[in-house]
């Protein structure tokens, strides 16, 4: 599953409030996943500025007293390739064959294109 790092202003800063939770991290959504039950176990994928930079171990979902979700999260960010990504509203599923590599200890994201430019491709459909 993919998100959009809403309200983060960097990764450092997403890395950061994810590890300020203790045991676990907590997003509120409004809607369950319909595939909810196979994700359990898989990741959450981070996109920063049409980027995909990291990912998040799922723990699972729990429904709130108002109707609303949470999604369970452990609380760290685990660097992967980065690689391009359209921004979305909501969550978008990631096949397990799409997903990024996690960067080894001491592995460089490498080069990647610079927001700007990467959101002008995507207006274009070029990625």
């Amino acid at each position: 599953m993919t998100k959009i790092a809403y309200g983060a202003e960097s990764p450092a800063s997403l890395k950061a409030w994810l590890e300020s939770h203790p045991h676990e991290a907590l997003m509120t959504t409004r809607y369950l996943p319909k595939r909810h039950e196979e994700m359990a176990g898989g990741s959450l994928y981070w996109i920063f500025e049409h980027v995909l930079i990291g990912r998040s171990p799922l723990l699972g979902f729990d429904q709130r007293e108002d109707g609303r979700w949470h999604i369970r999260l452990e609380p760290r960010l685990i660097a992967v390739h980065t690689r391009p990504r359209r921004a979305h509203q909501g969550w978008r599923y990631l096949d397990p064959e799409d997903a990024p590599r996690d960067l080894g200890d001491g592995e460089d994201a490498g080069d990647v294109l610079p927001a700007r430019l990467v959101g002008e491709l995507a207006k274009l459909g070029l990625v």
